[in-house]
């Protein structure tokens, strides 16, 4: 059946384009649409819009104050508008605020992670005003490996702590304090180790600020500026999440794991603690970087792959001429993909005539 006419009513009117949205649409989802850049900072995809940072007001006809873009709601007919004087002083005035309330030096704020905020400042050509000495209470001491908060650099923006509530759903951390005391913490100021926290990383990764920052990078002392980005899967399970390895490109060093962009990837931006923290293991000077054969002095000694693959198949294939097909069994991994446990039954079943095949996940 054929398509009934769109009607004018289907559409919102922004910056003086019709944009066709969906029923409970945002006005931030559907400018996103035509390319139209509304500014945020405590909005990420992945939550529930919360409006609070105030970055993204845009004007909407008939409406007395302005909107916030990520948690108002299109409607048909609606008029907007986000390049206005009004909308351009506002934005330039939260970055300011902003600004007040965080480290000036931009450089010491981006030793690690980069800045959303200084980037937005750039962008608009933002003054701070005179610097507020916020009496936040930092955690210097906590003990667990790899995340660290830092208070001079937090603007609470919450967004950390929703992440934890809503998308790993361990409220590890929380907004504590009141005021300008209002700071990141846990129960009882207690480390992270000693709470529900699972170490995922999320807060560190939605910061826009520098504020949860990763421990190990900042200690090794090159900011992400510097580091070469390169994708790559996942290999400690065979879900097949997507990470980007930061690379030191002279020494070629991997320095921290972060992740791809919210909806770009199967694991949309998320990471557990595996993903985003094992990853020294790739420098490690036991890790095996070549097959070993042993020999006959019994000890183990580097082989080419297909020297290795050889005696592999002259040992399964002597297996079964002399006690036949049954006496062979394959075990995979967890850690393997689907695709590749697939492989792993192909080849019992297939080349071997076997039913012994087996995994360790499966019940």
């Amino acid at each position: 059946m054929a398509e009934g006419p769109v009607t004018a009513s289907s559409f919102v009117v922004i910056d003086g384009n019709e944009v066709p949205f969906e029923e409970g649409q945002t006005i931030l989802q559907a400018a996103q649409q035509i390319g139209v850049e509304i500014p945020t900072i405590c909005h990420d995809p992945r939550l529930t819009p919360a409006g609070a940072c105030r970055m993204c007001l845009v004007e909407v006809e008939g409406a007395r104050l302005m909107q916030p873009a990520c948690a108002a709601k299109t409607s048909p007919g609606m008029v907007v508008r986000t390049q206005t004087q009004r909308v351009a002083r506002n934005r330039e005035f939260i970055v300011s605020l902003h600004l007040a309330d965080t480290i000036a030096d931009q450089e010491a704020a981006e030793d690690n992670n980069p800045s959303k905020l200084f980037a937005l400042a750039d962008t608009y050509g933002c003054e701070a005003l005179p610097h507020v000495d916020t009496p936040r209470a930092s955690r210097p001491n906590d003990t667990n490996r790899f995340i660290e908060f830092r208070a001079d650099r937090c603007i609470a923006c919450s967004l950390c702590t929703r992440y934890c509530d809503e998308i790993e759903a361990v409220s590890a951390i929380t907004l504590a304090g009141r005021g300008a005391h209002t700071t990141i913490s846990t129960a009882d100021a207690r480390s992270l180790t000693d709470t529900t926290c699972e170490l995922c990383g999320g807060c560190v990764d939605v910061c826009p600020t520098g504020a949860m920052t990763e421990k190990a990078a900042l200690a090794y002392g090159k900011p992400e500026r510097e580091l070469d980005k390169v994708r790559t899967t996942c290999n400690f399970c065979g879900v097949g999440c997507q990470l980007d390895l930061n690379v030191d490109r002279e020494e070629g060093k991997v320095v921290k794991v972060t992740s791809p962009a919210p909806g770009t990837t199967v694991n949309d931006g998320n990471l557990c603690v595996k993903g985003r923290f094992a990853n020294d293991f790739v420098h490690h000077p036991d890790r095996l970087d070549t097959p070993l054969i042993r020999g006959e002095d019994g000890q183990l000694h580097p082989a080419t792959w297909d020297e290795a693959l050889d005696r592999v198949a002259e040992g399964l294939l002597g297996v079964e001429k002399a006690h036949g097909k049954d006496a062979l069994a394959f075990i995979s991994s967890s850690r393997c993909t689907g695709e590749e446990n697939y492989l792993m039954q192909k080849l019992a079943r297939a080349a071997f005539r076997t039913h012994n095949v087996h995994q360790c996940a499966a019940t």
